[in-house]
């Protein structure tokens, strides 16, 4: 877009039953801080403070479903992380309240849950 000048901020935004307790989730999973909460609305952004991801309030929630199924709430978006030791990081973010899912695709990759029950991947890139 030619009217975004550098500096800019951009983010997404995340649908979640408590967007604050999930902010503060995401906060400690990538290191960035949580820069503002309010009620129904809290946000997370790194210190170079251009990216951001907001976390709202969704009255009704309904997590989405993995793997896919015919019928049943479809996952929209997700997270992946690049990481150095998959067992290393996945043990790392269930202690701080994710949950591992029951089908894993790849070898080099591991599908996990958010407290919300969002999935959101740890990639080991060996190329």
């Amino acid at each position: 877009m030619r009217s975004r000048t550098s500096g800019m901020w951009w983010g997404t935004a995340i649908e979640a039953p408590d967007p604050g307790a999930l902010a503060r989730f995401y906060a400690k999973l990538v290191g960035w801080s949580l820069v503002h909460e309010e009620p129904g609305t809290a946000v997370v952004a790194p210190p170079q403070g251009s990216v951001y991801i907001v976390f709202q309030q969704a009255v009704g929630y309904r997590p989405p479903t993995w793997p896919p199924a015919d019928g049943e709430q479809r996952t929209m978006m997700h997270f992946d992380f690049q990481v150095g030791d998959l067992d290393e990081a996945a043990a790392e973010a269930v202690g701080m309240g994710a949950s591992l899912a029951p089908v894993q695709p790849q070898e080099n990759v591991r599908v996990l849950f958010d407290p919300a029950g969002h999935p959101f991947c740890l990639c080991r890139d060996d190329g």
